[in-house]
């Protein structure tokens, strides 16, 4: 997926570089993600990239391209060029682990953005509250699916995982059922795998429906998938707008600005929303803090309690969703 994301940059600066302090000692900071193939990653790459570089940083860009032994690889090789600090956006948390731990045993603090390591005790990790996340925005559309029937039938509630080998996905999946598990006696529960890849989501999700047409609410663990969805419900006639006979009430979690405008156009019901802003400028400022500071294995946890963008609050808190903000800023994809 391939972006026009110049105004993610004016983005960052105009909104977290407020709280963003130049760092008086120019750093070189290693950046080690997995991949750039949804929004959020491609959006927080170009954040870090650019913020740091405009700061009068050194940046050593390492794509892993999911492949975590790689990844591994390519932070031992950052490592033996004496990099100042290291800031990872890993594969999956025991990679992460392995990852913090080489880290810190040679000396270099490093920062796990986003998607944490199964052990929060190392490293300085920027989290999403992934669990509450979702589970705010399935709340809404639960209560969407309830208020459309008269009766106590049961519904179909419909939920396509993540990889569960990411802890972001583990957390999207808790938060899912702790909104369904509220009212676990109205609601059926259909599972469909995606492991993070719209191919698998595609074909798990077109052979879910057809087993099961009468679906009256669904959940993506991840915003990327709504064009996957649009593909399989609306050749059948059930992708509809909010108020049009069969709509489905959906809801994601992320916050790109695929869902900012599917909200705004009533197809989507409500999105959970990942603080880009916040987590790119707290895993800088605290990398380079420790890179000044001289503390070579910094262990802090900084959580990102998003929120949940919906329909019935849109007016007020859509500039609140980075999505948003690159949407009304003419951001595009091809």
């Amino acid at each position: 997926m391939k972006l026009l994301i110049n105004t993610a940059t004016a983005a960052l600066l105009a909104i977290a570089g407020a709280g963003y302090a130049t760092s008086a000692q120019a750093a070189t900071i290693c950046f080690a993600f997995q991949d750039l193939e949804t929004e959020f990653w491609i959006a927080g790459h170009k954040a870090i990239t650019t913020t740091l570089t405009e700061a009068g940083h050194t940046v050593i860009e390492r794509n892993a391209n999911e492949d975590a032994n790689r990844q591994l690889e390519q932070v031992r090789d950052c490592v033996a060029q004496g990099v100042d600090g290291i800031i990872i956006i890993p594969q999956d948390g025991e990679s992460a682990v392995t990852i913090v731990n080489e880290a810190q045993s040679a000396d270099v603090p490093i920062a796990v953005f986003n998607r944490p390591p199964s052990d929060l005790s190392k490293g300085i990790i920027v989290v999403a509250d992934n669990a509450t996340i979702a589970e705010q925005a399935t709340d809404f559309v639960v209560g969407q699916a309830l208020e459309s029937t008269s009766g106590d039938e049961k519904l179909n509630a419909l939920i396509i995982v993540g990889d569960l080998g990411d802890p972001n996905a583990v957390g999207r999946k808790d938060g899912f059922y702790a909104a369904i598990n509220k009212h676990e006696d109205r609601f059926n529960v259909i599972e469909v795998a995606s492991e993070w890849d719209a191919a698998t989501a595609l074909a798990n999700l077109e052979a879910a429906v057809t087993a099961n047409p009468e679906i009256d609410m669904m959940f993506t663990s991840s915003d990327f998938l709504f064009p996957t969805i649009r593909s399989v419900l609306e050749p059948r006639g059930m992708w509809k707008k909010a108020g049009e006979e069969g709509h489905i009430p959906l809801a994601g979690l992320d916050g790109d600005a695929t869902a900012c405008q599917l909200i705004k156009d009533g197809f989507v019901s409500a999105t959970g929303v990942q603080d880009l802003y916040f987590e790119a400028d707290s895993a800088m400022t605290a990398i380079l803090k420790a890179v000044e500071e001289g503390n070579a294995q910094p262990n802090e946890v900084i959580e990102d309690p998003g929120f949940a963008l919906t329909s019935a609050n849109l007016a007020d808190r859509e500039m609140d969703m980075w999505g948003c903000v690159l949407l009304s800023e003419g951001f595009l994809k091809n």
